[in-house]
């Protein structure tokens, strides 16, 4: 079983008060980003962030940094909408240096109003005694017990972790397992995802509900087709028009990773008109960083003139510019005619089949042992990689250990040599496959 899903934690505050230096403690410099996927390691909009034994997504709703006071309220606002909308717990920050500001105290009472649990942190508290009146200031934003810290020297870390992690929900241990296909339709604003699930939905075979145990404001939709549950995420609020323009990037980007946290089943939706773009890779990174099955619906495809090589030439443009995920499944659609939607309620099945799949250790040695012979591993400075064995360790994404005699022969291109070879065999179309390589020594 792959791990539950992540909690969300949003951080709101004001320009300047110092959320980035507060990430970049917080997500060390150990972060995973994987090399090649595009546009995500410039803005570091989300992390992810274990302390003791929790693990939690760590996003920075922040992002555009206005001169004038009244375009510093507005922007608040919306980084606090976006908070509000998408995370478990947000962590609102301000500066003990600044003292408190207006634009805190007009969010302060959005977020209190939202009934979102809020843990109020106090930054550059670079010496608790100094100090000590100035984060009593921040009593008057009627957010409980402010948290002092200083985000430079990391002190005060832990017990701000502490705080945002005691509202997490508790891990019972005994929810039962909801073994239905959880797909989230993700992409840029205006590309059909709200006509996908409703075109979806139509047919009245579906009852809306709100199922259980969602702290999010999204509501996950139930879908029954050919006498079988799907659970469809919206992107949180898809049905209302938001106030906030669309347009802004980080919005897009915080939405599509708090709905992919919650599937296990990206349905990436590209305009056909459009063509593939940069955004639609990063928004594409998100999943194929996060190890989900994927699927690339391309919209509107009955408004396409087409000859013989149109799809041919669509898929190649796709296959290049989303070059990190050769293992998503492409399907044309057309949300408004209902334009092969049954297949991609096949897909659907078929990827969530991949992504959830197990091979046995005795066919994966056979594997590794026939690809080994057919291409000697790489040496360097005379010695020589060998592989020893190989075996499953994790579905959702399926995850391989290969041990080694030498982690650093082990070069990227010869697992992925390894990676098309388990492919060949037992396709596992749509799903990334892990790999992690341990060194054990020759005598075992």
């Amino acid at each position: 079983m792959s791990d539950k899903r992540k909690p969300i934690v949003a951080v709101v505050g004001r320009p300047n008060v110092g959320k980035s230096t507060l990430f970049n403690a917080l997500a060390g410099e150990n972060i995973s980003i994987v090399k090649d996927t595009p546009g995500i390691t410039r803005d570091r909009i989300y992390a992810d962030v274990t302390w003791l034994n929790r693990t939690f997504t760590l996003i920075d709703t922040g992002g555009i940094e206005p001169d004038s006071k009244d375009v510093i309220l507005s922007q608040m606002r919306a980084q606090a909408q976006i908070a509000i909308e998408t995370a478990d717990v947000i962590l609102f920050l301000v500066d003990v240096k600044q003292g408190l500001q207006d634009a805190d105290s007009k969010v302060a009472d959005m977020l209190r109003r939202s009934r979102k649990p809020v843990v109020l942190v106090v930054n550059k508290v670079d010496s608790p005694k100094k100090y000590e009146a100035d984060v009593y200031e921040f009593y008057n934003l009627g957010m409980g017990d402010p948290v002092p810290v200083s985000a430079v020297n990391r002190t005060g870390i832990g017990d701000m972790l502490e705080a945002v992690c005691s509202h997490f929900p508790e891990d019972t241990g005994e929810q039962e397992e909801d073994e239905r296909p959880r797909v989230a339709i993700i992409g840029k604003p205006n590309v059909g995802k709200s006509s996908l699930i409703n075109k979806l939905l139509g047919e009245d075979r579906l009852i809306v509900s709100d199922i259980a145990g969602t702290t999010r404001d999204a509501v996950d939709t139930e879908i029954k087709y050919n006498g079988k549950e799907y659970v469809f995420i919206d992107t949180a609020g898809l049905r209302r028009k938001n106030k906030i323009k669309e347009e802004l990037e980080r919005f897009m980007i915080v939405r599509a990773v708090s709905a992919v946290e919650r599937a296990d089943i990206a349905v990436l939706v590209i305009d056909a008109k459009e063509g593939v773009t940069e955004q639609d890779a990063k928004i594409a990174g998100i999943a194929h960083d996060r190890g989900k099955a994927v699927i690339i619906a391309v919209n509107k495809w009955d408004a396409v003139e087409k000859d013989d090589k149109t799809i041919y030439r669509f898929t190649e443009r796709i296959r290049n510019v989303l070059s990190f995920m050769p293992y998503a499944e492409i399907l044309f659609i057309s949300a408004q005619t209902g334009q092969r939607l049954p297949k991609l309620f096949e897909t659907i099945d078929m990827v969530s089949e991949n992504h959830a799949m197990r091979v046995q250790t005795g066919v994966l040695n056979e594997i590794m042992a026939e690809a080994v012979a057919m291409q000697q591993p790489p040496t360097d400075k005379g010695k020589r990689l060998k592989l020893f064995y190989i075996t499953q360790a994790a579905v959702k994404p399926p995850t391989f250990v290969i041990f080694v005699n030498d982690k650093e022969l082990m070069h990227f291109s010869y697992t992925r040599y390894i990676e098309n070879q388990i492919r060949e065999t037992f396709g596992f179309k749509g799903t990334p496959l892990r790999f992690i390589i341990r060194e054990r020594n020759e005598e075992k």
